[in-house]
């Protein structure tokens, strides 16, 4: 009839087993014994400790969460299975839905239903009924609590309905039939409850129920035995002390009738840090009562050693948090002891085992890794985008890349092919394949089998004609396997390849086959709402590789850590919001209709990581860590760093600033490891590159819009003509100018040719190559609007430009070789007119804007070599003609029509112009000065702006250099 407790820094499972020895030291009478512990982890620890010797026989351990009824109990139903539980939710909450559409959104769905379960599950827990929640006052509260109390009605009518019960409220009821066993007759032998806080009620109610019997007890971990009776009772309201790391503590005493004066230390093992034990518990009593630091502050003595083996260490960003702690985790592994990095942080635990990769280490996570990050669910949630809509390019590769994909034999053909396809298809610029672009290619590569492998697979998914209609669950999840497996075992078809092998796969194959065995009570849904379904499925489950892990490096989280010992202890993700996490917002309850009703106010979980903090900070050595900054903003420091941190520096007589500044410094030195481990050898910046090849090598053919790069970028005509090196369209097609461009010219060409000068054939024409031709149904629509909105301009300064001249030829080609250079030079001209006179006129559409006269004069010569090309006779349809003029059209809402500078130049110098004479004389400079021997094609030579990427800027090294730099000629013979 009492109640133990380890206070904070002790080796949980080890004072454990040493107390046992201690008050049971007959090996039958520890034969006898029970232990009930937290966690399934906590299990494993006691019977490697027991396994490590001496020889003896063993107390029986369970599970507190796997406990079974006492004999002669009434008989209790299986636990639901969660799946059944949910989806038998989310068809009640549909059906409400459906009969009052303005309640919720059907997109919330599966949210509320997670919800409402979480809800029913805890009410079921802690004994909360129905009938409690809906007599609650509600006078000071919203309106929402009347659509609040719509859903309420759902879970009244789950637990009124079915006969089963969910996992929680099975445990629940075990425990109220062991206590009820108890209270009639005592059990004859020895029980504990050992490491849990009773944070729960079915747990709470046991530990007070073993706490009284005769023989029994509980035994607590990282009770702390500093802190004054009087603040002890001040633990007694939830709504004020929830948070508070003892709460939980006082709370039992309270219910046993104890003081915690009572409470018996289980061993004699005191903590190695007692000094810091101290400390932490008076930085950590709660907040009305802080000005205790002034009164008690100075009985904690000297400071000065207090710290000794704490780092802080307060890292720029969650990188370099990473980092620092996997150079300690490194540390620990080479000197043979053990270190554990204990945070709820997901994502800085996956920075941590990232970074040990490179030193070949993989640490033993205690919560594994997400299901759905793994590569099996990671290919399953591929397959399932393949029902969201078109069938993209990238969807594709992405798939095809896919380890699992094509993984029962022969994938080094398939990822050639792979390859080959992907390249084909970005150089045509396809942003949605079809099923004969995939046979085409195949059947070109002799590789028929494999597209018609790959086009029956997606065939099966109906990648390429979504109907987007409900269906049954059965269904979906059907053809999800069929479509994996199909892809997975690749054209060979002989077995499922290694989809569902190893740990991850079996773990995801179970999960499939559960969704399949539910999905009758899963009604129909549509393919978003079943791909959400199966994603949230994946990620509720873990995966582990416990044989692949180090023995000395480990991540623990929160709770293993209660319980767990390790040499050094590494407490990262020290932020507001991470730890302690923010309180989920509850959409049901407030804190007072919650405290009301007697459920889990949402401070329960701080105070809960406020006692995994006290106790993992009382490690012998211990890492204190956080990132100043997040990503996009500043970090705020977890409460508890920034009271410890207060608390320290505010006694200054006791040197707390000096102990405070020491921890500090202790994690500047591995920021500076860091830094070390990342810099980047000095090495000289790369030159402006200016090559000059052999003459033979130079290009020899041309087209009109090369000059003005000859002009501003030489060294991208060096790269795509000498070396012949071409851009790779992206993956991810987006609709761009270009393409818009493009579409327009053909439109044009066809209005021109067709002669009914009027808007709405215009329209028509434009309408009909934009939706016909761009693959974006919103694009093609965007882009018609903005082109009706300056249609019938458009069409005015065509009849105005055709008044005095003819079209002649649209989009007619030239060629003309220049003998003396040996350079041919080819173009194409948008649209040559013709005037009453016979002499020509040029016109080049632009549906962005045009260069400026002075623009044309310095670099961008397209329009003045075409109008000399004209003047040449280089165009064959039109013939050798003089040119009256040359004019841009621009095609944006302006209507800019932009002159080319043909002519001669004002007598005052202010009109800039330069005949067609000229511009041939200039050109035939620049490729002279091109083809001489050891002229270099300098990147970037002159460009005008800086701020735009060129295709072949990664090659040049731009960055390295600027454009200060001098060009670095290099003769290449």
């Amino acid at each position: 009839m009492t109640v133990y407790a380890l206070p904070p820094g002790v080796d949980f499972a080890a004072a454990l087993i040493a107390g046992l020895d201690t008050r049971h030291p007959d090996p039958l009478d520890l034969a006898r014994v029970t232990l009930i512990v937290n966690t399934r982890r906590m299990e494993r620890r006691l019977a490697a400790l027991y396994a490590a010797g001496p020889p003896r026989l063993l107390p029986r351990i369970e599970v507190i969460t796997e406990l079974s009824p006492p004999p002669g109990a009434p008989p209790l139903p299986e636990a639901c299975p969660p799946l059944r539980q949910r989806l038998r939710i989310v068809s009640l909450i549909q059906a409400l839905i459906a009969r009052q559409p303005g309640l919720a959104p059907s997109a919330a769905l599966y949210d509320l239903a997670d919800s409402l379960i979480a809800l029913m599950d805890e009410m079921q827990g802690e004994g909360v009924t129905p009938e409690t929640i809906a007599t609650l006052d509600t006078d000071d509260q919203s309106g929402h609590w009347a659509r609040a109390q719509t859903f309420f009605g759902i879970v009244a009518e789950y637990l009124a309905a079915d006969e089963t019960l969910s996992a929680d409220a099975r445990h629940a009821a075990i425990v109220d039939h062991l206590v009820a066993a108890w209270e009639e007759t005592p059990p004859r032998h020895p029980i504990y409850v050992a490491g849990s806080t009773g944070s729960r009620g079915p747990t709470h109610r046991l530990m007070c129920a073993l706490a009284q019997l005769p023989g029994c007890g509980v035994i607590l971990p990282g009770f702390d035995h500093d802190m004054p009776a009087a603040v002890w009772d001040e633990l007694t309201n939830a709504l004020t002390s929830e948070d508070h790391p003892q709460f939980r503590y006082a709370r039992l005493l309270s219910h046993v009738g104890k003081t915690a004066h009572e409470v018996v230390t289980w061993t004699s093992t005191a903590s190695k840090a007692a000094h810091r034990t101290q400390l932490l518990s008076l930085a950590l009593r709660p907040a009305p009562v802080t000005d205790q630091w002034r009164q008690e502050g100075p009985a904690l003595g000297d400071l000065t050693h207090v710290l000794d083996g704490v780092t802080l260490l307060e890292a720029p960003s969650p990188r370099d948090e990473a980092l620092a702690i996997a150079l300690r985790l490194r540390a620990a592994a080479e000197d043979g002891k053990t270190a554990a990095l204990v945070t709820p942080d997901r994502t800085l635990t996956r920075r941590v085992a990232a970074a040990l990769d490179r030193w070949g280490i993989i640490p033993d996570d205690s919560a594994g890794q997400p299901l759905h990050l793994s590569p099996p669910g990671r290919f399953l949630r591929h397959v399932g985008t393949l029902w969201q809509g078109r069938l993209t390019l990238e969807a594709l590769l992405v798939l095809l890349k896919h380890p699992l994909t094509h993984s029962a034999g022969g994938r080094n053909r398939h990822q050639l092919l792979t390859r080959d396809l992907e390249i084909a298809l970005r150089r045509k610029e396809v942003a949605f394949p079809t099923r004969a672009m995939i046979r085409d290619f195949a059947d070109g590569r002799g590789a028929a089998g494999w597209g018609a492998w790959l086009t029956t697979a997606l065939d099966t998914a109906e990648a390429f004609a979504p109907d987007n209609a409900a269906r049954p669950l059965q269904d979906w999840v059907a053809l999800h396997i069929k479509t994996a497996e199909a892809l997975s075992q690749g054209p060979s078809g002989e077995d499922t390849g290694e989809l569902w092998r190893e740990n991850a796969g079996i773990k995801a194959r179970r999960v499939v086959d559960t969704l399949m065995d539910e999905a009758h009570l899963g009604g129909t849904l549509t393919a978003a709402e079943y791909t959400s379904l199966h994603a949230a499925l994946l990620r509720r489950e873990e995966v582990r590789d416990r044989d692949a892990a180090h023995p000395h490096v480990l991540i623990w989280g929160t709770l293993e850590a209660r319980v767990q010992g390790a040499d050094t202890v590494i407490l990262a993700g020290l932020n507001e919001g991470t730890w302690p996490k923010a309180p989920a917002p509850d959409p049901w309850l407030n804190r007072t209709l919650r405290h009301r009703a007697g459920l889990l106010l949402p401070d329960r979980q701080i105070g809960l990581s406020a006692h995994d903090f006290q106790m993992a900070a009382a490690a012998p050595e211990v890492w204190l860590t956080r990132a100043a900054r997040s990503d996009d903003t500043e970090t705020v420091p977890s409460r508890w760093l920034n009271r410890l941190g207060n608390l320290m520096t505010g006694l200054t007589a006791q040197n707390g600033p000096e102990a405070w500044k020491a921890a500090r410094a202790r994690g500047h030195l591995w920021l500076d490891r860091v830094a070390a481990l990342e810099a980047v050898s000095p090495t000289a910046p790369a030159p402006r590159p200016s090559p000059a090849p052999p003459v033979h090598v130079r290009p020899r053919k041309l087209r009109v819009t090369d000059i003005a790069r000859l002009r501003r970028d030489p060294y991208a005509i060096y790269a795509r003509d000498v070396l012949r090196l071409r851009k790779l369209n992206p993956v991810v097609r987006q609709p761009d100018m270009r393409e818009r461009g493009t579409l327009l010219h053909t439109a044009l060409e066809r209005f021109i040719k067709g002669g009914t000068l009027d808007t709405d054939t215009l329209l028509q024409i434009v309408r009909e190559e934009l939706h016909g031709n761009v693959p974006w149904s919103s694009t093609a629509t965007l882009w018609t609007a903005q082109m009706a909105t300056r249609a019938a301009q458009f069409v005015a300064d065509e009849r105005a430009r055709q008044e005095t001249t003819t079209p002649f030829r649209l989009e007619t080609d030239g060629e003309i070789t220049l003998p003396t250079l040996g350079v041919t030079l080819r173009g194409r001209a948008d649209r040559i007119d013709l005037t009453e006179a016979g002499t020509a006129v040029i016109y080049d559409y632009k549906t962005g804007a045009a260069p400026t006269p002075a623009q044309q004069l310095a670099y961008d010569r397209q329009l003045l070599i075409e109008a000399a090309m004209v003047a040449r006779g280089a165009f064959e349809a039109v013939g050798k003609r003089e040119v009256a003029g040359a004019s841009y059209l621009s095609l944006n809402a302006a209507l800019k029509t932009t002159e080319a500078p043909i002519g001669e130049t004002s007598e005052d110098g202010k009109t800039k112009r330069v005949t067609l004479d000229q511009v041939w004389e200039d050109l035939e400079t620049l490729l002279t000065r091109t083809l001489k021997p050891g002229h270099g094609f300098t990147s970037r030579r002159a460009a005008e702006k800086d701020r735009f990427e060129w295709d072949y800027d990664h090659l040049a090294r731009f960055g390295e250099w600027d454009f200060t730099t001098r060009a670095d000629v290099q003769v290449i013979t």
